[in-house]
């Protein structure tokens, strides 16, 4: 089925050499580079997929973003969690539709759009006014206004306690997760998931001593590396580049108190 581009929609245009550039459609306005612009207007009603020439003859093929170029592409203050990670926690928090998530430290939103294009309720807690204002706008543009009503965050520390109880998951984006954890001990329910992003092993080895001292089963910390192939006909060969570190995912089961 059809679905022409609207005004306020998110497109990638492509150039010859695969660069991306992300833009919201907006009547009368104009998409300018190197290489000359070319009219939001002619956009506007296309198909996903059309080629465009600029003013000065580059041609550009349109998409929608996927929420991995989405991701790499959006507005941001703090950093986000990369693409490679955000798969993977989907499946060692077993997110499902309907699961009441709470999550700490929502930086500029990437892991919420992903929790949520998942089907999740989401409570946010995050200490930055202007992150939350951020992650909400991007929320917003790549799901829409509507995802809003699953989608509550707070300006809170989470370190201080959580409200509330009978949460599926809890998913942690911050500096010293460990002192969540006894916060989590009440707020989850007996057999859920807690998932921890960080950045440094020794952060991970202090969050996992102190989950042994709980009631936790099932403790495992994973690192996650990208290694693209280059293939062209008979030459094959690894990439010179790679995406290796970017943090540290530990995940845990509450087993009962």
């Amino acid at each position: 089925m059809s679905r022409p581009l609207v005004p306020g929609e998110r497109v990638l245009l492509l150039d010859s050499k695969q660069r991306r550039y992300l833009v919201t459609l907006e009547e009368g306005a104009e998409f300018h580079t190197h290489s000359g612009f070319v009219p939001h207007d002619t956009l506007i009603g296309a198909d996903e997929g059309v080629t465009v020439t600029t003013t000065r003859g580059s041609r550009y093929r349109v998409v929608r973003p996927t929420l991995s170029d989405f991701v790499l592409k959006m507005p941001r203050g703090a950093q986000v969690i990369y693409p490679k990670d955000l798969g993977p926690i989907l499946m060692l928090a077993d997110v499902f539709p309907g699961a009441r998530i709470l999550e700490s430290g929502v930086g500029s939103g990437a892991l919420s759009t992903t929790l949520l294009r998942a089907g999740a309720e989401i409570t946010g807690y995050e200490i930055r006014a202007d992150f939350i204002t951020r992650a909400r706008r991007n929320v917003e543009a790549f799901l829409g206004p509507e995802v809003l009503d699953r989608y509550h965050v707070e300006e809170r520390d989470c370190y201080e306690g959580i409200e509330g109880d009978g949460y599926d998951r809890i998913v942690l984006d911050l500096p010293e997760p460990w002192q969540v954890v006894p916060h989590a001990e009440t707020a989850l329910a007996p057999g859920g998931i807690l998932v921890a992003y960080t950045p440094s092993i020794t952060q991970a080895a202090t969050l996992r001593a102190r989950l042994a001292e709980g009631p936790w089963s099932f403790a495992e910390t994973i690192e996650i590396l990208q290694r693209g192939w280059h293939i062209d006909g008979q030459a094959v060969r690894p990439d010179h580049r790679m995406v290796g570190h970017t943090g540290f995912l530990t995940h845990a089961r509450l087993m009962g108190n």
